[in-house]
């Protein structure tokens, strides 16, 4: 069976975007945990980008499908980039939204939750949630892993981790690595 793994960039105090889901230039972008990034996950860096950072043919080595909610689908919308990673299968889970202006994304406006657990039983590699926050919180029943990169900044509000009803759930951390840069990358299972 597939897992799904929400990977994302996290400030220490819980969000991964600001208040107005801007792009969320306030992660750090140079230092030696984003070359761990680009070599152990090149599949989570954008199309567009990755023949700069001379990953054009890296193949993908943990997913083959992405999900995001529609509000982080939209951050590349307002750069004109109908869909970032045309290198993976794109999913947009979006109520308001129920076509898709680029044929490589596909627009769902079911139950995420059936949806994913449907992809679960599909073969391929695992499945790569990468935001919002909203979309999270409707899916962490389904997550399997956290990959938090936890950069060393407080925004004092945005968009949270998980954007949803209070339900604590527990996770074990199953690794954890330190980069010079003050980057955290912590990985936790669901128990």
């Amino acid at each position: 069976m597939r897992k799904l793994t929400y990977l994302v960039a996290s400030t220490i105090d819980g969000f991964i975007t600001g208040p107005a889901n801007d792009n969320p230039d306030f992660f750090l972008h140079e230092g030696d945990h984003g070359d761990f990034i680009r070599a152990e996950y090149p599949e989570i860096m954008p199309t567009h980008i990755r023949p700069l950072i001379g990953l054009a043919d890296a193949p993908n080595k943990h997913f083959d499908t992405v999900l995001q909610g529609r509000g982080s689908w939209d951050i590349g919308m307002r750069e004109g980039i109908t869909n970032a990673y045309q290198h993976l299968r794109s999913i947009v889970f979006s109520r308001s939204t129920a076509e898709s202006p680029d044929p490589t994304v596909e627009f769902v406006a079911t139950d995420p939750v059936a949806e994913v657990r449907e992809l679960k039983q599909e073969k391929g590699a695992g499945i790569w949630l990468c935001g919002g926050g909203k979309l999270a919180a409707a899916l962490r029943s389904e997550i399997d892993e956290l990959i938090i990169k936890l950069h060393p900044v407080v925004a004092g509000a945005g968009i949270s981790l998980f954007d949803g009803e209070f339900a604590p759930q527990q996770y074990d951390l199953t690794d954890t690595r330190a980069f010079t840069s003050g980057v955290m990358h912590l990985t936790y299972t669901k128990r």
